[in-house]
């Protein structure tokens, strides 16, 4: 691994379980020590700094807080540790308690408190100490789906009013995508993918990134053609398709390739009403063989041909049928391709 980490920023690690994401971080902060290579901190080589002198701050899954202690004594314990008086010790707790949103909760206990409430004082004590990086080692997982979210919008509000660089590990894709300036994919000890959200997940560079970010349908392609605008490609199911140059960096000439597809850029019409999407829409007959319905949208397995593909559509009314005839649509721009060997 190689990274820099702009100051301020809002840096993910994500990837499946196993993929050395947790390591990654364990090495920043001193429980773990790296083979080889050199971490730095604000121009600083820090391989050998104590983890207590590397002035981080650290939220764990767990929360880690002490049971026997009050809120305000958990949260002040960096303090304490620290030098800092007792008078200047209180205010900084009142500030973090004010920031995470929990004013009137010094006095208790954590036992007293809901999960969402502990995870807030853990990120309390951890941001009172005023560290140079804030360290989150999937911190929301032990939280319900409603409070999670919750708890995503509060840590995103918080990172950016006290402008604290954060590495933040997940496995979760959606919380990667919602908080991160920057997303680091990993997989078996390797970086696949470093970029801001909206490009990794709309031009992942690899099988590995596309499959893992999103849902996608993944066919293999032949290209045919390569220039400094377009590339052109001929897919079993699609036919022919030109797609930007943009949607296809990596790929030089022509050869075996990996159109990619994301679920949601397939389109499902009924074939009996009028064509949309533009000139340059693709259009190809296809039934629908299972549904499962979410809600505001539905995921559809439709076949086509010999191949079955996944569409995630918005419902509009009501979802298409199992066994319903539809007409699939894509857009060439929204695809990408990929180098066979990506």
């Amino acid at each position: 691994m190689s990274l820099q980490i702009p100051d301020g920023a809002f840096v993910s690690l994500l990837g499946p379980s196993g993929c050395g994401k947790t390591t990654t971080l364990r090495m920043i902060a001193g429980l773990l020590d790296p083979s080889s290579g050199d971490i730095e901190i604000a121009g600083r080589r820090i391989n050998d700094v104590p983890i207590h002198k590397r002035n981080l701050g650290l939220v764990f899954q767990n929360y880690a807080l002490f049971p026997h202690k009050t809120i305000a004594e958990n949260v002040a314990f960096g303090l304490k540790f620290r030098g800092v008086s007792p008078a200047e010790r209180e205010e900084r707790v009142r500030r973090a308690l004010d920031l995470v949103q929990l004013p009137d909760v010094g006095a208790r206990y954590p036992g007293q408190l809901s999960g969402g409430q502990q995870q807030r004082i853990a990120l309390a004590r951890a941001i009172v100490i005023e560290p140079d990086v804030l360290l989150l080692d999937e911190p929301l997982s032990a939280l319900d789906a409603n409070l999670r979210e919750d708890m995503r919008v509060e840590l995103k509000r918080i990172q950016h009013q006290i402008g604290i660089t954060t590495v933040f590990v997940t496995h979760d894709q959606a919380e990667a995508l919602a908080l991160s300036d920057r997303i680091v994919v990993m997989s078996n000890g390797r970086v696949e993918q470093i970029g801001a959200p909206e490009e990794v997940y709309t031009t992942p560079a690899s099988e590995f990134v596309a499959r893992f970010l999103g849902a996608s349908n993944i066919l293999e392609a032949e290209c045919f053609g390569v220039d400094a605008d377009t590339v052109a490609l001929e897919s079993p199911a699609f036919g022919k398709l030109v797609l930007p140059k943009a949607r296809g960096p990596h790929v030089t000439g022509p050869g075996p390739a990996k159109l990619v597809i994301r679920a949601e850029k397939l389109q499902l019409q009924d074939p009996t009403g009028p064509e949309s999407g533009g000139a340059d829409t693709v259009s190809v007959p296809g039934v629908v063989e299972t549904v499962d319905y979410q809600g505001l949208a539905a995921r559809y397995f439709v076949r086509i041909g010999e191949r079955q593909l996944q569409a995630i559509n918005m419902i509009d009314g009501h979802p298409h049928a199992e066994g319903a005839a539809v007409r699939v649509q894509v857009r060439p721009g929204d695809c990408t391709i990929l180098a066979e060997s990506a």
